[in-house]
Order: structure tokens, then C-alpha cells, then sequence
């Protein structure tokens, strides 16, 4: 995707309502062939259907979880490793894959379609010759995990990072004393040549101080009126981000975020802030102060650091921010475009794996773009205990320009989590459900199991180019 274009000289910008969310369709877009076509053309009636929905209304409320405040267990948090681009993998239990397959069969076989069966069964065919691979012994699974993280370490100390290597290690997961450097790497911020990394990151920190003195430290008289607006809206949503996680409560800490935000969106004319951005702050922020800070967030006291730390902070979390949003820009830009085309894609796949499960939704009148928009909205930060959401994050930044599909996949397999009980719930007892999803007991085990479906998904489904259609 075409990077957003930044506007770092001229303050006035044209803010966008981030509490109204118009549907936008784009009858240009190019046709590869008959299949592209009808999916299109059935893209297109589906935002159609939904224009109703999205016309005047803000973003689907926060989530409020009551989430166990224990520390993650760090040491769990290393999965087995997932290769984006090679086919040997592996996976924590092979009883699991057994059972992902033979439901992906059977939900299949359900939809009485011989011609869809036939496809399901060649496809299984070659993941099970894969699973095959992936399924090995769990004994010494510590071990094999010490053998990555001395890769990683190995890696990242090297004088130049290989970002492809780099990536296969992190999307199974990151030691979190790893993490900071893993990130700044894995998103273009930090250079992979060792010799260049200080003087780069030391010049973007000038340059977001710079960019905060002459955006952000001024007197409202010196602001449009549209730019006042933006900040009052930061302000007003700031104090709402994360409202279980104390540590964000900090007074300290929403003035971070409030800054690293506001300035964030003038200088990105093209979507201005929008609702749900701040969300994407928070894993950065928690990430990069963890460089500084010990033990649990929730005992963390951002009032122990220099204000030179904390300004450094803030760039690290302001530029990753930006290098995450340049391969999504469309998803902020006016309407979103790039959401709903993702929420379309969730309703296909789910169909193509789950059709009894699908057929119920439809059946009930249920729009997928009423419960997933916000999952790719705020990617999934709202949905599930905020200690497995930085790992979830590892995955994401693996991934790099592919994340947009990919996110595609996890958040099919995170829905059919739950697929026997959500058929059977009615229209008002879905809705309720999926606003407040049963997360809040989940461990790491729960989040790889979404994750490993999703490889699996995405290997059985994404080069099969009529996978999505009708």
C-alpha cells in the first residue's frame, strides 16, 4: 500500500469526524477476472446493506472485562514456530490439529456442496501431509525453545539483522527483554545495520520533539477550530483507553498518549484521528517503558523517569505508530474502506469454513460489520486481557505488508472459537455475546490455538484464488 503522506509544515488540517463512519464504495478497482468480478459485485451490495448501520453512528463502545491482574507467565509465551514463506513448522500438540481438521472437514461436508467437499478434501490432504511436519514431539519443548531465543539473541546482536530471519522467529513469539529492540527492527524504525541504529534513532527523537513543540505546545489561539476540536477528542478518549489496565490511568501517562496522538494526526492530514488509534498506542507505550521499568504494569509509576526517557518513549511509540498505520492507511481514511473490505473477506472466509455457523448469523440477521469492525478497528486490543496483547502484537509485526490479509484469518479463527455457542444464541443474544466475549480467563494457550488455526487457514485457503467466492 502507498505510504499516507505526512504534513509536517502547514497546521491546518481537515479533521475528520471520527464518531461518524459513511460507507465508500470504489467501482474502479481493477478486474483480474469473472471471479474478482462477482466478489466485487457482492462487496459492493453487502456495504450497501450496511450503509444504514454505519451512517451516523460512533464506533462500537469499549469493551469493559474484569481481567486477572496476575503477571503473564513470560516463560509460556513462546510458541512454536510458524513460517510465513516455508513449509516446516511447529506446534505445541498434535491432538489439536487433529481436531482443527477434522472440524474444518466435517463443517464443511455440512454444506452438502460435492464440488466445495472435493476442494476441502484436496486442500486438507496437502495440510495434512504438512501437519505431518508440525506435529512433533512436544518432549524438550523448553529446549527448543532456549535454541530460538539464543537465535534471536544471535540475531539481533549481529551487525546487520536479516529482517526475513528476524521475522520467522518472532511470529512465534518474543522474550519480552527482547522486545523493544525486535519491534523498532521488525517496523523499519530502527535500521538493521548496527553501526547506523544510534545516530537514526537519535535524530528521529530530535525530530519528534521538534514536531510536538510545533504542533502540540500552543496556545488554543494559535489552533483552527478543527484542530481544537481533534484535541478535545483526545482528550476526552484518552482517559477511556484501557480503562482496566490502571497504569493507563496515570495522569503522566494520558498525557503521553495525548501528545504522541495529536501530533500523530497533524501530520497525517489524509485521516486526522480517528477513534480506536489510541488503542494502538498502548502496546508501543507498555513495550518501550518496559526498557526502563520492572515487575508488572500494574505497579509501574512513569513518575520515577527523566523527562528525557520519557520524550524518548514517546518517539519510539509515536514513530512505530506511524510505520503500523502506513500499510493500513485506508482503514482510517474517511469511511474506512480498507475495514469494511476486510470485514467482507471475515464473512466469506467464515462462510467457506464454518457454514452452519455462517448460515446462522445470516439467518438471524446479523451483519458482521456490527461485531468485527471494531476487531479491526483496534485490533483486538478491546477483546481480549491486555497481558496476551503484545504478544498477539508479535505476530502482527512478523507478518509486515501481509498483516491486512492476515488479520483476516486470525480474527476467523478467533469467532469460530466460539462457533457451538453462537448457534445456538438468537439476533439480541449474539450481539450481547460478542460485545463481551469470554475472554478474560485466557492464557496463552487460548491465543496460540487462534493463531495456529489461523496459519493453518491461511495455508489452505490463501493461494487458492476462488476461495472467496460465491
Amino acid at each position: 500500500m502507498g505510504k499516507q503522506t505526512e504534513h509536517g509544515l502547514c497546521k491546518a488540517t481537515t479533521m475528520k469526524n471520527s464518531d461518524t463512519h459513511h460507507t465508500q464504495f470504489d467501482h474502479n478497482q481493477p478486474r483480474n477476472d469473472s471471479s474478482s468480478t462477482t466478489i466485487d459485485s457482492r462487496f459492493n451490495q453487502t456495504l450497501k446493506n450496511v450503509q444504514g448501520l454505519l451512517k451516523g453512528r460512533s464506533i462500537p463502545g469499549k469493551v469493559l472485562l474484569t481481567r486477572r491482574v496476575d503477571p503473564a507467565d513470560e516463560l509460556n509465551i513462546l510458541s512454536p514456530d510458524y513460517r510465513r514463506t516455508q513449509s516446516a513448522h511447529e506446534t505445541g500438540t498434535s491432538d489439536g490439529i487433529n481436531t482443527i481438521l477434522d472440524e474444518d472437514v466435517q463443517n464443511t461436508s455440512k454444506q452438502g456442496n460435492t464440488a466445495n467437499v472435493g476442494k476441502l478434501k484436496s486442500s486438507t490432504s496437502d495440510i495434512e501431509i504438512a501437519s505431518k511436519e508440525v506435529q512433533r514431539s512436544t518432549i524438550g519443548a523448553r529446549a527448543t525453545d532456549s535454541a530460538r531465543v539464543m537465535k534471536l539473541t544471535k540475531e539481533l546482536s549481529g551487525t546487520t539483522v536479516i529482517l526475513e530471519k528476524l521475522r520467522e522467529l518472532a511470529w512465534s513469539g518474543v522474550p519480552p527483554d527482547m522486545r523493544p529492540r525486535t519491534w523498532r527492527l521488525l517496523l523499519g524504525y530502527a535500521p538493521p545495520n548496527s553501526d547506523r541504529r544510534e545516530g537514526v534513532l537519535r535524530r528521529k527523537r530530535l525530530e519528534y520533539l521538534d514536531c510536538v513543540s510545533q504542533f502540540y505546545d500552543l496556545p488554543d489561539s494559535e489552533r483552527s477550530d478543527d484542530e481544537i476540536n481533534m484535541l478535545r477528542q483526545i482528550a476526552v478518549d484518552c482517559p477511556r483507553t484501557v480503562p482496566d489496565v490502571t497504569f493507563f490511568q496515570q495522569e503522566q501517562v494520558q498525557k503521553s498518549l495525548e501528545r504522541i496522538l495529536y501530533t500523530w494526526a497533524i501530520r497525517h492530514p489524509a485521516s486526522g484521528y480517528v477513534q480506536g488509534i489510541n488503542d494502538l498506542v498502548t502496546p508501543f507505550l507498555v513495550v518501550f517503558l518496559s526498557e526502563y521499568l520492572e515487575g508488572s504494569t500494574e505497579t509501574w509509576s512513569v513518575s520515577t523517569l527523566s523527562s528525557q526517557k520519557i520524550s524518548e518513549i514517546e518517539s519510539d511509540c509515536y514513530w512505530c505508530l506511524s510505520k503500523l498505520l502506513e500499510g493500513m492507511q485506508d482503514h482510517y481514511t474517511f469511511a474506512q474502506p480498507g475495514i469494511q473490505r476486510l470485514v467482507f473477506k471475515l464473512k466469506e472466509l467464515v462462510r467457506r469454513i464454518d457454514e452452519p455457523v455462517s448460515r446462522h448469523i445470516e439467518e438471524q440477521g446479523l451483519e458482521f460489520i456490527q461485531f468485527a469492525f471494531r476487531w479491526f478497528n483496534c485490533l483486538l486490543i478491546r477483546e481480549i486481557p491486555f497481558r496476551l496483547v503484545t504478544r498477539l502484537w508479535d505476530t502482527y509485526l512478523a507478518e509486515g505488508d501481509a498483516l491486512p490479509d492476515f488479520l483476516v484469518y486470525i480474527y476467523a479463527s478467533f469467532l469460530l472459537t466460539w462457533s457451538d455457542e453462537l448457534q445456538k444464541l438468537d439476533f439480541q443474544e449474539m450481539v450481547m455475546f460478542l460485545q463481551h466475549l469470554p475472554t478474560q480467563n485466557w492464557s496463552h494457550q487460548e491465543l496460540e490455538m487462534v493463531l495456529s488455526r489461523a496459519y493453518m487457514w491461511h495455508s489452505m485457503f490463501n493461494n487458492s484464488p476462488s476461495h472467496l467466492a460465491g
